[in-house]
């Protein structure tokens, strides 16, 4: 299988991972090295089958109970867009969540500042629609390649979403386009060069989500692709990792006989989890000013434009 980005077949064995969140498969699947610009890819690439893949019980299609962790992390989530925002001009924003499920995100932003009042949510999961829609969210059911629109966002958020794609390049080309002039995209994305990742590199690391991660970066590698599509690198840094990490954990109890997860009973479900989840991302916290941690975030602009 060739490079999803630069097409070069010259790449290496990684690691041979298998799904350990959902169990959606038993099969293994091999993640490939490109040197040539430093990603990593899943073999095979099974974007055919996403309705295999997406559970109806995946993470970002329930709703539900939040547990403290995810009330921290939104918490902390609603000041980190409060900031953003401010950095955008005019009396009303419009946003974009490309893959944003329910749109519970945008009703963080929506919350950190009065000025959004025009939202929309590109997303795979049909049962999403209507709590989309009943929240005031415009929705596009469907793959963001298939989205058309003459639409023009002012931010278009893809958190965790980039390395869900077969071709991260025509992805960022398509968000350049429905970028506005002096607008943002958010971007968060694995680091495979982090040190969970190395740990865990053959042991089914939870940062592969396998089967549903099919690229990977790092930070000068998806620096490079962005450049190469017209984006400017406005702000980087590294972030906790906690649920790579906890996960990762979870797989070593889970095969030594100490907890249990199946299709029916997702390991990120657990309640041992969210607890691992604290403690690694206090863990991260601590290492954050001298780590390359294993979660990225971006905030791009277009390179044409003058800031």
């Amino acid at each position: 299988m060739s490079c999803p980005n630069c097409g070069s077949s010259e790449a290496k064995f990684h690691a041979r991972a298998h799904d350990i969140e959902y169990f959606t498969s038993s099969d293994p699947y091999d993640f490939l090295h490109c040197e040539r610009c430093d990603i990593l890819y899943i073999a095979p690439m099974l974007s055919d089958k996403l309705s295999d893949i997406y559970p109806g019980n995946y993470y970002s299609f329930v709703s539900g109970k939040k547990s403290v962790a995810v009330k921290i992390k939104e918490y902390l989530d609603r000041r980190k867009f409060g900031k953003i925002l401010k950095g955008i001009n005019g009396e009303t924003v419009s946003i974009l969540d490309v893959g944003g499920g329910t749109g519970w995100l945008v009703d963080l932003m929506k919350a950190a500042d009065a000025r959004v009042n025009r939202t929309t949510i590109v997303d795979i999961d049909p049962a999403a629609e209507a709590v989309a829609r009943s929240k005031g969210h415009h929705y596009f059911c469907g793959r963001f390649e298939d989205y058309d629109s003459t639409d023009r966002f002012d931010i278009i958020l893809m958190l965790n979403l980039i390395e869900h794609v077969a071709n991260p390049r025509d992805i960022f080309s398509k968000a350049a386009h429905h970028l506005k002039d002096g607008g943002f995209i958010v971007l968060k994305t694995p680091n495979f060069k982090s040190l969970d990742a190395r740990i865990f590199r053959h042991r089914s690391w939870a940062g592969y989500h396998t089967p549903r991660h099919f690229v990977l970066f790092c930070h000068e590698s998806l620096s490079r692709l962005a450049d190469e599509c017209g984006l400017r690198v406005e702000r980087f840094n590294y972030t906790q990792g906690a649920p790579f990490w906890s996960i990762s954990l979870f797989e070593e109890l889970r095969r030594l006989g100490l907890v249990k997860a199946d299709r029916d009973h997702p390991a990120i479900y657990h309640p041992l989890v969210p607890w691992l989840q604290m403690l690694t991302a206090a863990l991260d916290f601590i290492r954050q000013p001298f780590a390359k941690l294993s979660q990225m975030e971006f905030i791009l602009s277009k390179k044409d434009v003058q800031r």
